[in-house]
């Protein structure tokens, strides 16, 4: 873009994503890593002053946190760190498993080679980083690999059930993800899993292998949970 005395005027790159969705993310990965406990309040005015924003990117922020049930929001009250029961956890990931186990099925029918390939570079990514890589760096990979095998699926309503459910498990799939850091090779090797029965468009074993590491998780945060209590 030129001005009126013909001299180019440099424009900054503007983020595409919102504030909002910006200020998200940071809370999120906050919840996720414990930074925020469950049960502790965000005070809007002092939490906008910390992140160096006003208050409106901030409950848009909020109102994102509340539909993935990471926070509830009250009339008249700060919003709090939500604090799931393991019975609500386990009922959430039961349906959770079901949903993963019928978009394998569907996969098995519908998806492309180029989709095959994608989801198989996902899981080499995941080989390569596994050793080093940061807990939430390693399940947001991983979260990015079962996406992909429902959006293989191709059915939309199937495939927003799924995020829906999906958005209020992050953290506990995170708590189940941080506590198998040791045995990643356990998450690939069920990967590897997965990927052999899609690509034999067995729909039996895709479906069964979706279905078994979504069970594994409910062990791992039970474990987890119960540890916690235990300590306080």
């Amino acid at each position: 873009m030129e001005n009126k005395d013909n001299k180019l005027l440099v424009i900054p790159t503007i983020s595409r994503k919102r504030l909002g969705d910006q200020i998200a993310d940071v809370l999120r990965k906050q919840i996720l890593l414990g930074e925020l406990s469950p049960g502790r309040n965000i005070p809007e005015r002092e939490t906008a002053e910390a992140l160096g924003v006003s208050r409106t990117p901030l409950r848009e922020a909020l109102v994102i946190l509340e539909g993935e049930g990471l926070i509830l929001m009250a009339p008249a009250k700060s919003p709090i760190i939500a604090d799931p029961s393991i019975e609500d956890i386990t009922q959430l990931l039961l349906v959770q498993s079901a949903l993963e186990g019928l978009a394998g099925e569907c996969a098995c029918e519908r998806i492309t080679e180029e989709e095959l390939c994608q989801i198989q570079l996902m899981h080499e990514g995941m080989t390569e980083i596994a050793d080093q890589a940061e807990a939430v760096d390693f399940f947001l990979a991983d979260m990015a690999f079962h996406e992909a095998i429902v959006a293989a699926a191709k059915n939309q309503p199937l495939i927003k059930t799924h995020t829906q459910y999906n958005s209020r498990l992050w953290r506990a799939r995170f708590m189940s993800s941080r506590r198998r850091v040791k045995k990643r090779s356990v998450t690939l090797a069920e990967h590897t899993n997965i990927i052999e029965g899609l690509t034999l468009r067995d729909k039996e074993q895709t479906s069964v292998a979706l279905e078994l590491h979504l069970r594994d998780a409910i062990k791992n945060i039970a474990t987890v949970l119960s540890n916690q209590e235990n300590q306080e």
